[in-house]
């Protein structure tokens, strides 16, 4: 996946969401699969440095496009 099309999935994030994304080939508890929960999230738009970004509000997370294998975002 491309920043950009993970920008796109990334659009519906308005902080009433809950996000989950799995990565793959991350080195973590389970081999080859990691993941990130991060609770009414919102993408952050894109800056200078064109890094995607979500935050919670209380931190900011920095996502690598392409080690995502796939997504979750909560319904409303």
């Amino acid at each position: 996946m491309t920043p950009t099309q993970l920008r796109q999935a990334l659009s519906e994030l308005n902080g009433e969401r809950d996000l989950s994304i799995y990565f793959a080939d991350v080195p973590s508890p389970v081999p080859g699969v990691a993941n990130l929960e991060v609770r009414r999230a919102m993408l952050i738009p894109d800056e200078a440095d064109h890094l995607v970004k979500v935050t919670d509000g209380k931190a900011v997370y920095i996502l690598d496009a392409e080690r995502v294998a796939w997504i979750k975002i909560g319904i409303k």
